[in-house]
């Protein structure tokens, strides 16, 4: 069965969320995006929203594929 869109959409983390995940502050987060540091996030509206998954396959890259 799919998910709907608002089902989606819950699964994404905001910049707090990462940055907590990182334990790192909110700009920090900001600025690997602007650099593409890490995976790039999704806008809606004036949030970024960024994808869990793509998250942990870069943690993986990141690890040398260690934490897959």
């Amino acid at each position: 069965m799919a998910q709907s869109l608002s089902e989606s959409i819950e699964k994404y983390m905001t910049t707090e969320e990462v940055a907590q995940r990182y334990r790192t502050a909110a700009s920090t987060v900001r600025y690997w995006r602007h650099i593409g540091y890490i995976p790039g996030g999704v806008k809606r509206g004036r949030r970024v929203l960024y994808n869990p998954a793509a998250l942990d396959a870069w943690d993986a890259e990141q690890a040398g594929g260690a934490a897959a």
